[in-house]
């Protein structure tokens, strides 16, 4: 039997003109650490990537020194899609940067329907220094919200060019559109990678906050562990899907990112993954004989409930 191919691993990257999407695409480039990344994105010409990556430019695809491809999507993603999927050089992960005014849950989509894809999540950065402005302009005011409201993870991002009124502002609002969402506030799209797609290459951490943080931002990047922390076991005894399922309906407060390849019943397996708000899960094909299950999360320093987590994980 022919085991199946481990599905790539999709994110989308929404938030609205100006809101610092470039930005964090460019960061994760640089950082990408030999992770085999696609990025898509709508507008090649504005990704301005840093010329010591890039290797050689063929049309709408620019390949990068460090392995990394990216493409001008156009009015074809499902096209765009497909190269990724079918590349001779498996990728990693694949990052899909909507348009400025675009719905990113509709691209989420189009990335769902195929079997080859894994949603990991959809971030949605914010202009903590315009959205005030902008929400409240009727003509504006649709597309952002409905971005928002598609969003795993919304980063607060520019907190050091907001004044400490439009800071508290953009915190409220986020707070009032999409209530229950995790969010992190951050300067210069300061974002780690493994906070959505689980992956381990993410040097940079942003600072973070939630809809009732307070104000500690600054220039400097600080360490990541005193941001994040990481909780993780080897449950040994046999979890059923069902009893996984109702779980991932009801995750406890705090946890922004869950990955695991766990025993779901005699001879069966299963990845679980969480990010933000959403959960999956998907049986998979039986690993090596010396394989342990696993299961590793990651939250907030101080609010990953690492208690919650263990009762049902590890009792």
């Amino acid at each position: 039997m022919t085991p199946k191919k481990k599905r790539l691993p999709l994110t989308v990257i929404g938030g609205f003109l100006g809101a610092g999407k470039t930005t964090l695409l460019n960061r994760w480039l640089r950082e990408a650490n030999g992770l085999r990344m696609a990025v898509l994105v709508n507008d090649f010409g504005a990704l301005n990537i840093d010329a010591g990556l890039i290797a050689a430019t063929h049309g709408d695809t620019t390949a990068l020194t460090n392995g990394c491809v990216c493409c001008q999507i156009g009015d074809d993603l499902g096209r765009a899609l497909v190269d990724v999927i079918e590349a001779k050089t498996p990728f990693d992960a694949v990052v899909i940067e909507a348009s400025g005014v675009s719905d990113p849950w509709r691209i989420a989509q189009i990335g769902m329907a195929a079997p080859e894809l894994s949603l990991e999540g959809v971030i949605v950065l914010v202009d903590a220094s315009a959205v005030a402005q902008q929400s409240a302009d009727p003509l504006l005011a649709d597309t952002l919200v409905r971005q928002l409201k598609s969003a795993d993870l919304v980063v607060v991002n520019k907190a050091d060019l907001a004044s400490a009124e439009a800071l508290a502002g953009a915190r409220a609002w986020v707070g009032a559109t999409a209530p229950g969402t995790p969010c992190i506030e951050t300067t210069e799209s300061a974002v780690p990678l493994a906070l959505l797609s689980g992956l381990p290459h993410a040097d940079v951490a942003p600072h973070v906050c939630g809809h009732d943080c307070h104000n500690h931002h600054g220039h400097d990047n600080p360490d990541h562990g005193s941001l994040f922390q990481t909780w993780s076991a080897q449950p040994e005894t046999v979890i059923p899907a069902a009893t996984l399922r109702a779980w991932l309906r009801e995750v406890p407060p705090g946890v922004l990112r869950l990955k695991g390849l766990l025993r779901t019943g005699d001879g069966e397996w299963s990845e679980v993954q969480f990010a933000g708000r959403h959960g999956s899960l998907r049986k998979a094909a039986p690993p090596a004989d010396d394989t342990r299950p696993g299961v590793v999360a990651i939250g907030l320093r101080g609010q990953l409930p690492e208690e919650a987590l263990k009762e049902f994980f590890a009792p």
